[in-house]
């Protein structure tokens, strides 16, 4: 195995797909001599060719419907949308387009697209660069959407979306990217879209996180471990679908629940699970389903964004609210 951070973690599996399948294809703005805004695809123009790994213009509805139709044609697109803010200018072809293609066509048709793109806080980026936008993928009938929170996760859950034949949604928290590194097996593997982990066994409460979401629920539980509060923690890994399965074990084992997302208290993913939650397993509960989040404003700006974000002494609190209810 090899020690990898998240970038290279995501690098490699982008290799490993496009020496496995002729049809992989790669392109996006600067993804190509100059690999990416941030390296994902360092180094693969040269090493496949300009007709494989290539750079687009500054047009992310061109991108979004270049995929549409390369699908189409048998190819397996991996476009990469800069920004995931900069997603708005490629809704059709996402929501209106890949999602609907398999049901439009009578399933003689498939969408096999795994769009890329970095999110998330933390690192200063300008206005429209951070915004957690998976809730928007999340409630569209159709669409699969990843977000790993590690670089062992990050490699096969890319190459598990890249074969799979239906559109995929992969976002990468910009935080992670070369926060950690971790072993990663330089071989070829996959993990299981719509498949949580539970990163940490717990029996008083569960703390169910995403993305970056996950290091600091993770951290939470250490903090609370102090005060002899065992925190059970849960990485969705994949916000649609949710392996529900894997969530409500956990509830009927621990009682008490926290969700922790980074997006807004009204956006993201959070409101949908507690419902489901609360809907399957009321009977279990010993407190209501409680919920860590940004607030209900627009991303703040740069100089904000620390006192803005969620973070693990939110998580802490009220794990505390909730143990104690």
């Amino acid at each position: 195995m090899a020690q990898m951070t998240m970038i290279q973690a995501i690098t490699d599996a982008l290799r490993t797909e496009l020496k496995n399948d002729e049809n992989v294809m790669i392109f996006g703005e600067d993804v190509g001599k100059n690999g990416g805004v941030f390296r994902a695809t360092e180094g693969l123009q040269a090493e496949f060719g300009e007709e494989r790994v290539f750079d687009t213009p500054l047009a992310e509805s061109a991108i979004g419907g270049m995929a549409v139709g390369l699908a189409v044609e048998g190819f397996r697109p991996v476009p990469e949308i800069q920004f995931f803010g900069f997603v708005y200018e490629v809704m059709d072809a996402i929501s209106g387009q890949l999602a609907r293609l398999r049901y439009r066509s009578g399933g003689t048709q498939s969408a096999p697209v795994t769009i890329r793109a970095p999110f998330g806080g933390g690192v200063h980026t300008p206005e429209l660069h951070a915004d957690s936008l998976e809730g928007l993928m999340a409630q569209q009938p159709g669409l699969k959407v990843v977000i790993p929170s590690n670089p062992y996760d990050a490699k096969g859950l890319l190459i598990s979306a890249i074969r799979d034949n239906d559109p995929v949604v992969y976002l990468e928290h910009m935080k992670l990217y070369r926060s950690f590194r971790e072993e990663v097996p330089e071989e070829e593997y996959t993990v299981e879209i719509g498949k949580a982990a539970v990163k940490r066994e717990g029996t008083d409460v569960t703390l169910i996180a995403y993305g970056a979401m996950v290091q600091a629920s993770m951290k939470a539980a250490e903090e609370l471990e102090k005060n002899n509060v065992s925190a059970e923690v849960i990485d969705l890994r994949t916000v649609s679908p949710i392996d529900l399965d894997t969530v409500l074990a956990s509830v009927k084992k621990t009682g008490r629940v926290v969700v922790v997302q980074e997006a807004q208290r009204q956006a993201g993913v959070a409101a949908h699970l507690i419902s489901e939650i609360q809907e399957r397993a009321i009977l279990h509960l010993d407190a209501p389903v409680m919920r860590v989040t940004a607030p209900d404003t627009v991303f703040a700006f740069s100089q904000a964004e620390e006192v803005w974000l969620p973070n693990h002494s939110d998580i802490v609190e009220k794990a505390n609210e909730v143990i104690n209810f």
